[in-house]
């Protein structure tokens, strides 16, 4: 080939293809980036860190068991205060809902016709008082005469029997003096106990009627301290109490003055103590409990009849026993569970049998030993099997309960 004609090869090359490159030149870049793209993978995403959580051992102290019923207050003393004479009522002499002492006068009653027949009585006292003396100066003077026959025996036993007459007409008259003294008495209505009074039901100018009538209700009066309170022990527990007493394990409460805890209504902790000191000597036919009372001292006299109270009382002789938190305590259905961590720092879940509370922890009666670490807090982000970060809880004070 000549030279003239690979110039003009070259030249036409020139026209044609370089253009053409330029264009491909950018395409054939993006298509070298995109397979190499394809080619590569995305880096791997870094694990989940395991959630942090709140691990403790459980709390290992003696306890007491304490059984839980719902109780009554009811006054120790209770009276009705009644007339015992009738009569127009003069005088109210006490405050309503007053705190009243045993002879504090409450009411008084009109006395003057019962001072009327005092004074009568006490005029045939002295009427008989004068006949058996004069019966007495007689039979002297018949026994005198008698002894020289110049009277007849027969005068000297109606002498004798006229005397006696006479000295019983005396305690009669004695009698119906007394009676009237004491229906004096009785017009002056006093406290017979130490209590708080109820209100006056009966205004001054108002007709009583005596006991002989039907005797009218004037007021009552409670007293406060101590106080009873009443509950219904039911038979299961009756028979678990008898069966520890029998085991030589706890003491009976008809022979022990047991102690009680009684926390009432809008409390959360026992505020009044105090001991048992009776128990029926049947269960109710109708309910299966048998009713049961404990005293209360109630110095401030803050607790009323009729009030409610949630009476504890001793369950159990002391024992070891391992406690949690309550809040550590879950629920799976029927079971109570707690989440337990294990030494590879994975989660268990473990199921335990409950016993009450004691001091604001739960007793666990089964399912936990004392080296276990149990989640107190936390619990809603450990899962059954998955690895978590404990961390311990603060520990408690010297000397405290946790």
């Amino acid at each position: 080939m000549s030279a003239t004609e690979e110039s003009g090869r070259s030249a036409q090359a020139e026209l044609f293809n370089i253009p053409c490159l330029r264009v491909l030149g950018p395409l054939t870049l993006l298509l070298a980036v995109t397979l190499s793209g394809c080619g590569d993978k995305p880096p791997p995403q870094a694990a989940a860190a395991a959630p942090p959580v709140t691990v403790a051992q459980p709390t290992k102290r003696t306890v007491t068991d304490w059984d839980e019923f719902t109780g009554r207050f009811e006054a120790v003393e209770e009276v009705q205060v009644r007339a015992r004479v009738g009569g127009f009522v003069n005088n109210v002499e006490f405050r309503d809902g007053a705190f009243v002492n045993t002879g504090d006068l409450l009411y008084l009653i009109d006395a003057r016709p019962y001072e009327a027949i005092a004074e009568q009585a006490e005029g045939q006292l002295s009427d008989a008082r004068a006949k058996a003396e004069l019966g007495k100066r007689e039979l002297d003077r018949a026994l005198t005469l008698n002894q020289t026959q110049a009277v007849a025996d027969t005068i000297v036993d109606q002498r004798r029997q006229a005397l006696q007459a006479a000295n019983a007409a005396i305690l009669q008259a004695e009698g119906a003096l007394k009676a009237a003294q004491l229906n004096i008495e009785f017009t002056h209505v006093l406290a017979p106990i130490s209590g708080r009074v109820s209100r006056h039901l009966v205004s001054v100018g108002n007709l009583v009627q005596g006991s002989d009538g039907g005797s009218t209700l004037l007021t009552s009066i409670v007293s406060l301290d101590p106080i009873y309170i009443y509950f219904d022990m039911d038979e299961a527990t009756y028979l678990k109490n008898n069966r520890l007493y029998f085991e030589g394990k706890r003491p009976s409460s008809r022979d022990t003055p047991n102690p009680v805890e009684v926390t009432l209504t809008g409390e959360t902790k026992p505020s009044h103590y105090g001991t048992m000191n009776f128990l029926d000597n049947r269960l109710d036919l109708g309910t299966g409990t048998l009713r049961s009372r404990a005293v209360i001292p109630n110095k401030d006299y803050s607790i009323l009849p009729g009030q409610f109270g949630r009476v504890r009382l001793i369950g159990s002789a002391p024992y070891e026993a391992l406690l949690l938190p309550d809040s550590a305590v879950a629920t799976d259905q029927s079971r109570k569970i707690v989440f337990v961590v294990k030494d590879d720092d994975t989660v268990e879940a473990r199921p335990v049998i409950l016993g009450p509370l004691d001091d604001g922890l739960r007793v666990i009666r089964e399912g936990l030993k004392p080296d276990d670490r149990v989640i107190v807090d936390g619990l809603q982000r450990a899962r059954v099997g998955a690895k978590v970060s404990p961390h311990a809880a603060p520990a408690a004070p010297a000397g405290g309960k946790t």
